[in-house]
């Protein structure tokens, strides 16, 4: 027999023991609860848990590698990714190597073939939504997807699946050589594996996978021409194209085949073998890579490859030489000040012995006769600056003439050249309206009230741009409203105004062979025609007359080289 002591202290053990039970079984039961809220989607290539938004009625799966770096071959294709058991999709925060636009850090990790799905809870197998991709923007040397830029706030409340995913940047993504393991632009070739993934899996995060638009910004949207140009699967159907087309940027031009030999040395290993130098380079830690192609100046874009059998090519012909490209439906436009930031931010030193109308015309053309070289720098020098002289008070006449140049005429000119090939559907913007909410010139610290619209900075009107989410100001958050619902039509309809609302007075008209209307996007919407008449119409007279004068640089397809 127990004591009266003893037995007090056993029921007090039984009443603590069966205390700590149920304290542990309430736990364990507050895990389950916070697990099954969870969403899981079950696809053929794994399941994915992700979250659920605290800032709207949608679901995020982030950080899903859809592909992975060879590790035998960094610069190569990409290799398709798949899992066992459920990955946990939490974490947007991957970047490939680059040196990021902010700090001007070097950071990131080849672990960076990501998609980020957002899907609104409205979507499901039974009722798909139209999907929207994001690539993002960056010179090709820098960028990422994650929310910091890319929100999906905005959007997503217009009932589409919004998505954006990660690509190779700079040496890694770009590095073009006559060899078959590195015939350059796998940066584009990530971008093709991440839109074959999007396709086959989409349907089962409740996305259309018949009703897919590709989106980018500036990089991106040179992105997004080229996969017009010459992707022949059937991975999308809708393109917006926001400032940048592949006439936009200076490519095929500069790629240089001794890139690994430059940058081993750069890294103080010399060799005068290719292959060499490219195993070396396979094995040096990114970060370091990255300082070495800043510190050399070596040059890594877009390019035309050289046809290999064994090789996965993309980019087999200038662009020059399509004369018609895939049937699409088309979003297409500019800013009204593209080149304010750009030319702005130059140092007085700087600005004042900047030769603009060389800089423009070398993207281009490769003359032979200096005699007549120097005569058409003149002509331009007299349409844009007339007796003016170039000097820092006065950056006006420079900001046209590179806008014009880089933005305005190649942006007009793949209009016509898609109205050429049959592209019978395609809207044209201009946005110019200025707010808080402007991305470029807020990295650049300029005021809002400043110039017009600069490259870059609708971003803001849509996306939930992380450290601007304060910024919630009556004026900018109608544009925001604006601009998503004019985008998502477009995603959902073929067509950004398919009925007229308060918030959208106007029917916007498709540009024809005949006529080149366009959205004027700021305060109030209004429509024109033919934005700057004047310049773009000595532009094309310009063109033309540089055409029989110049050679433009084209690809020779027996070999390869441009």
């Amino acid at each position: 027999m127990f004591s009266k002591d003893q037995a007090s202290q056993i029921i007090l053990y039984f009443l603590l023991s069966i205390a700590q039970q149920s304290a542990q079984s309430a736990v364990s039961e507050t895990v389950l609860d916070l697990e099954s809220s969870r969403p899981i989607v079950h696809t053929p290539v794994g399941c994915f848990r992700g979250l659920r938004a605290h800032d709207g009625d949608y679901s995020m799966f982030l950080g899903i590698p859809y592909a992975r770096v060879d590790p035998d071959n960094v610069f190569g294709p990409p290799i398709p990714h798949r899992f066992e058991g459920i990955f946990d999709a939490v974490d947007d925060t991957a970047r490939c190597p680059q040196i990021e636009e902010f700090n001007h850090t070097i950071t990131g990790t080849l672990d960076c073939l990501h998609v980020n799905i957002y899907v609104p809870n409205s979507a499901s197998m039974d009722n798909p939504l139209p999907v929207m991709i994001q690539i993002f923007g960056g010179k090709f040397q820098f960028g990422f997807a994650g929310r910091y830029l890319y929100g999906p706030r905005f959007l997503v409340r217009h009932d589409v699946i919004f998505i954006t995913f990660n690509y190779r940047l700079g040496p890694y993504g770009f590095m073009c050589l006559n060899t078959s393991k590195v015939p350059g632009n796998q940066g584009f070739k990530d971008q093709v594996q991440a839109l074959r993934w999007i396709k086959e899996n989409i349907r089962y995060f409740g996305g259309d996978d018949s009703k897919i638009t590709i989106a980018g910004n500036s990089a991106g949207s040179i992105s997004v021409d080229f996969h017009v140009h010459f992707l022949q699967e059937p991975l999308f159907n809708k393109v917006i194209l926001q400032s940048g087309v592949i006439l936009t940027e200076k490519v095929f031009k500069d790629s240089d085949l001794d890139a690994p030999l430059k940058l081993a040395k750069q890294l103080n290993y010399t060799t005068n073998d290719m292959y060499d130098a490219l195993s070396f380079l396979n094995r040096v830690e990114p970060h370091e890579l990255i300082a070495a192609n800043r510190d050399s100046g070596v040059v890594v874009e877009p390019c035309v490859e050289k046809q290999f059998q064994d090789a996965d090519n993309y980019v087999t012909k200038h662009p020059d030489n399509i004369n018609s490209v895939r049937g699409v439906d088309v979003l297409i436009g500019f800013n009204n000040d593209e080149g304010y930031v750009g030319v702005i931010t130059m140092e007085k030193q700087e600005y004042e012995i900047f030769d603009f109308v060389s800089f423009v015309l070398d993207k281009d053309f490769e003359f032979e006769n200096e005699s007549k070289l120097d005569e058409m720098k003149n002509i331009i020098r007299n349409f844009y600056y007339g007796d003016d002289v170039q000097h820092a008070d006065n950056r006006r006449p420079n900001m046209n003439v590179y806008a014009d140049f880089t933005y305005y005429s190649p942006i007009l000119r793949t209009i016509r050249k898609y109205l050429d090939s049959g592209l019978d559907n395609m809207y044209f913007y201009m946005f110019s309206y200025s707010g808080e909410r402007c991305f470029a010139k807020d990295i650049d610290n300029i005021s809002y009230t400043e110039g017009g619209a600069a490259h870059a900075d609708e971003l803001g009107y849509l996306y939930d741009i992380s450290y601007m989410k304060e910024r919630l100001r009556d004026e900018d958050m109608l544009i925001v409203d604006r601009m998503t619902e004019l985008w998502t039509n477009f995603v959902k309809y073929g067509n950004p105004t398919p009925k007229l609302s308060k918030l959208i007075p106007l029917h916007w008209p498709r540009v024809t062979q005949d006529q080149l209307p366009y959205l004027e996007i700021n305060t109030e919407l209004s429509l024109g025609s033919s934005p700057m008449h004047r310049r773009m119409s000595f532009l094309d007279l310009l063109y033309r007359e540089l055409d029989s004068i110049a050679g433009r640089y084209r690809m020779n397809n027996e070999t390869g080289n441009v």
